[in-house]
């Protein structure tokens, strides 16, 4: 999933370069994929029996196949578009299936193993990126694509095997799900995260399509497939990490640095430039975009408000959406400017979670059956399989 939806990014300086492909088309075609994602995350959300099919699983992973072998093949923006879409929905029906049946299958095992499983997604970036890098001076775009389906193909092999979560066993009758009743209001808190976790979506894609392309503007051309490497490298125990620090701090706070660290990254490239401050980016970027996404899902569950994670999920897709959208006037000018605007929304994101320090409930009432839930939502790591099950 990390290749099928992130090689694109090593890969968009090649297709301006080779393949004539306009800026603004470039913000399209990771549009599409945004929107494929967002569709395929919601078709696993409200259809369950699709997350847990091994027919569906395997399909995806071979769709997500076909869908990057199928780029080399065309010059038409419109099929690339499409290409796009489709690796987007494909990849989102791989990380719903593989997500559920991570969480499902290591309830009881130590609470750090979620974190480094979400962490392959990182790897996926970082192999994609080597990928892109070695290749630059062997081969042009399309060699790029067909080995990146290639690498995806490899992955495939193992993860046939993956076994969905389960279906649910049959309530018994009588029986009824108890929804968590009293405790504080929590509206006011959970409001706050939406938009921040919403500016974050925007700000943070706009950073992961983009990167690479504004690091090549001013270093040498080897530098932004090597920073993408860094940025996959980084993610891989960023999840694990911050979900550790959140024994020791709260979430809120520990939210409000990733964002910060992250908007600083992010700005890094766009203010000072040069090969420092790109693999310095790189790194900052990678160690929080996905550590901010534990964070906030954990946060979610933690207020307890109703279907908490699928609206978080719902705003982080639909600003991933509009960030390109949104980038696309500067793109004609240089890459630099879409950075540092998506510095200052991310900045925005880490202002509006400030916000969720004032009075902020760290400790929740129990509430009958749903208190279990909280309570893995408050022991770190294992907040990301309580923030997953809710969402699935």
């Amino acid at each position: 999933m990390g290749v099928g939806r992130f090689v694109y990014t090593p890969i968009l300086p090649l297709m301006h370069a080779q393949a004539g492909l306009s800026a603004g088309a470039g913000a399209d075609l990771a549009t599409a994929n945004y929107v494929g994602y967002l569709i395929g995350a919601l078709a696993g959300t409200f259809v369950p029996r699709l997350g847990r099919s091994s027919a569906v699983l395997r399909g995806c992973l071979l769709a997500l196949v076909a869908s990057l072998a199928a780029m080399p093949l065309t010059h038409s923006t419109v099929l690339w578009v499409l290409l796009r879409f489709g690796a987007g929905a494909f990849s989102a029906m791989i990380f719903v299936i593989a997500a559920s049946s991570l969480l499902s299958r290591l309830r009881d095992h130590p609470a750090h193993l979620p974190g480094w499983a979400f962490g392959g997604v990182g790897a996926g970036i970082a192999l994609s990126g080597l990928l892109v890098l070695l290749l630059r001076d062997v081969g042009d775009w399309r060699t790029a694509w067909w080995a990146s389906a290639a690498l995806a193909a490899v992955l495939t092999v193992p993860a046939w095997g993956l076994r969905p979560e389960p279906a649910p066993s049959v309530p018994r009758a009588g029986s009824t799900r108890e929804e968590p009743t009293g405790g504080p209001r929590t509206h006011r808190w959970f409001t706050a995260l939406f938009a921040s976790y919403t500016l974050e979506g925007i700000g943070y894609i706009i950073a992961g399509t983009f990167l690479v392309a504004a690091i090549e503007q001013s270093s040498p051309g080897w530098i932004g497939s090597g920073a993408w490497v860094l940025v996959g490298l980084a993610a891989v125990p960023s999840a694990a990490l911050w979900s550790w620090l959140g024994r020791r701090w709260s979430r809120p706070d520990l939210l409000l640095a990733a964002l910060v660290v992250q908007a600083v990254g992010i700005a890094l490239p766009a203010l000072v430039g040069g090969v420092s401050a790109a693999l310095i980016s790189a790194v900052l970027f990678g160690a929080t975009f996905i550590g901010v996404s534990t964070l906030a899902l954990a946060t979610g569950t933690h207020l307890r408000v109703p279907r908490a994670v699928a609206m978080l999920t719902a705003g982080y897709s639909v600003g991933q959406i509009l960030g390109p959208l949104v980038a696309t006037p500067l793109l004609r000018h240089s890459y630099h400017q879409a950075l540092f605007l998506a510095a200052v929304v991310v900045l925005g994101a880490a202002l509006t979670a400030f916000l969720l320090r004032i009075g902020f409930p760290h400790s929740m009432p129990p509430t009958g059956p749903a208190a279990h839930a909280a309570t893995a939502a408050g022991r770190g790591p294992a907040s990301a399989g309580s923030a997953g099950r809710e969402e699935e």
